[in-house]
């Protein structure tokens, strides 16, 4: 238990440059507090002295407001960077090298016994304030944004957002076509919702595919016109600066 014990304390210098030197981290880290408690209080739950192990996990969780279960398996290299509102499990399992931020649940969505919590595999990072729910699986290196809302398994190296959460996929043909047309318009479309189910930042994407068709097919009346010896007078189109855009009615003065 003390070997693990150093490597939870060790494994805090490859992932958070605040901390200067175990001294300071023993004495002050919340994360690591709940941590040491709960390898005593998981110990105890093991042989069987599962009131004193719950009695016991009480005390990390008043004075650094993480809330683990005793029952909860919890491998090698565990660390919750800032701590405060965390609450694991009584049956979830959590593999080597995770890490969780604050306001991280690993909840159950079932009164029934048995599994009923997450389980995370090895080299699992989960931002703040996320939920994972239920005996789902976030095997070998899965991420999970801020605040999102997992309720099914999350393949190998996979990052998942949003609320319910999803895989972020690569950017295919179409979004970079959009990202080109939205900078030549000015508009920055990705700016903050590029990886949410926001419905004001699909229905942009649909204005983009719009415009763009519309643009492709004035091209080819113009070369149709050109060719039937007609002439046409072109104009540059207007640029919309981002100096130009009013707070007031929230639009774009052209």
């Amino acid at each position: 238990m003390f070997e693990r014990v150093r490597e939870d304390i060790n494994c805090i210098f490859e992932r958070d440059p605040a901390a200067r030197n175990v001294f300071e981290i023993i004495t002050t880290y919340p994360g690591v507090h709940a941590v040491l408690f709960h390898r005593m209080n998981h110990w105890l739950w093991q042989h069987n002295f599962k009131w004193l192990a719950r009695f016991l996990s009480n005390i990390p969780r008043l004075y650094t407001g993480i809330e683990i279960h005793p029952g909860a398996t919890i491998g090698r290299r565990f660390f919750i960077d800032h701590g405060m509102g965390v609450v694991i499990g009584g049956t979830a399992e959590i593999g080597d090298d995770c890490t969780l931020y604050q306001g991280v649940t690993l909840g159950g969505t079932s009164w029934k016994p048995g599994k009923r919590h997450p389980t995370l595999m090895n080299n699992v990072v989960i931002g703040a304030g996320a939920k994972i729910l239920g005996p789902i699986t976030l095997n070998n290196g899965a991420r999970v944004g801020s605040n999102a809302v997992v309720v099914k398994d999350v393949p190998e190296n996979t990052t998942v957002v949003g609320i319910p959460g999803r895989a972020v996929k690569a950017r295919d043909v179409d979004d970079k076509r959009r990202e080109e047309l939205a900078e030549k318009l000015g508009f920055d479309a990705y700016g903050a919702t590029q990886d949410m189910p926001d419905p004001i930042a699909n229905a942009v994407n649909r204005m983009l595919d719009h415009i763009h068709m519309m643009d492709e097919r004035m091209d080819c009346l113009c070369k149709e016109v050109h060719r039937l010896g007609g002439n046409l007078e072109v104009e540059p189109l207007p640029k919309l600066q981002a100096n130009s855009f009013n707070k007031e009615t929230n639009c774009y003065e052209i």
